[in-house]
């Protein structure tokens, strides 16, 4: 059995006058102002969309790379063309029984040492791998699709280590209004799908696992867990033997603001630009809150540029951008 350790984060810090803010953010610790300004404002980079999800920054074509889950397509966006339709269908083929409608298309994205895209598909049920070419008529490849010959659930996000280790979370987020229709894990699992094809399950005890990031010493993943009336939290795990700790409790947060936590990812500092209660949260590795970036509203995710120049955040309908101070640690 698992031990769990729980450590316990004192959050009275937001409603004290020490608090500094401007209309887009609010810093707890100023500690967080070397990475981003407190006069840091949100910029509407693109609207319209149902679902957007999976930033993911192309650093050789310059541009973001990001999901719609409803509409089961993937598109780019570049400071001179804006939006463009990209990879379309992303997430469901007919390759996997899924429903014919709702979250059924691609989520979290990333690259591999290749340049490749690896995508979470909701509908196709699988990790998959595409090239990273426009197309009409993608033509995907089979990561994994099972976790002892039961196809998973519809998996969600992922974060892949310096080996190429990919670590993923797996919720019923595919399944249209939760149903159980097509469902052959009895669970929403954590994974870790080695180089050697091997599917270690890492936790089946979250009620909606979803963002998932590596530390930067790879030793821990953090998990987020998208269930803000029940159960907002973030894990941690250890990545030597799986052994977890609670991060965060957003309990507090989630009674205040609307939005949960979604999508995160680990700044080269150390720190956890997680989405969460008001939007975006940045978070030190020891579980403290610095700074919140306020958004007022349910975001899906959020992912740097290569230079971390920027932010990149995607909500339901649009897509974003925070400008940061610009210092790889």
């Amino acid at each position: 059995m698992k031990k769990l350790t729980i450590i316990f984060f004192l959050i009275p810090v937001i409603l004290s006058s020490q608090v500094t803010t401007n209309n887009d953010i609010s810093v707890f610790d100023d500690t967080v102002l070397s990475i981003i300004s407190k006069n840091a404002k949100i910029e509407i980079l693109a609207d319209s969309f149902i679902v957007a999800e999976g930033p993911l920054w192309d650093s050789n074509k310059n541009r973001l790379i990001f999901t719609d889950v409803r509409q089961n397509k993937i598109f780019t966006w570049d400071k001179k063309n804006g939006v463009k339709e990209y990879i379309s269908p992303s997430g469901s083929t007919g390759y996997a029984p899924s429903f014919s409608d709702g979250g059924i298309g691609a989520n979290g994205l990333a690259f591999d040492k290749n340049g490749n895209i690896i995508l979470c598909q909701h509908g196709d049920r699988r990790l998959a791998l595409i090239l990273n070419v426009k197309s009409k008529n993608p033509e995907f490849t089979t990561i994994v699709d099972n976790f002892k010959g039961k196809r998973f659930n519809s998996p969600n996000d992922l974060a892949i280590s310096r080996k190429g280790d990919i670590y993923f979370t797996d919720p019923p987020y595919g399944y249209k209004n939760f149903s159980d229709k097509y469902r052959e894990i009895n669970f929403n699992g954590v994974y870790k799908y080695s180089k050697n094809g091997e599917v270690s399950l890492i936790s089946k005890d979250m009620s909606r696992p979803n963002g998932i990031a590596l530390s930067l010493d790879e030793k821990y993943i953090y998990v987020n867990n998208s269930d803000p009336e029940n159960d907002p939290k973030i894990l941690r795990f250890k990545t030597s033997n799986f052994e977890e700790k609670l991060f965060f409790d957003g309990t507090e947060l989630s009674k205040k603001y609307p939005g949960g936590f979604d999508g995160l990812k680990v700044h080269s500092s150390g720190n956890i630009f997680t989405t969460g209660p008001n939007g975006i949260l940045i978070i030190s590795p020891k579980g403290k809150l610095l700074a919140m970036i306020n958004y007022g509203k349910k975001v899906t995710n959020c992912n740097f540029d290569d230079k971390e120049e920027y932010l990149y955040v995607t909500g339901f309908d649009d897509v974003s951008r925070i400008k940061l101070k610009w210092k790889k640690f």
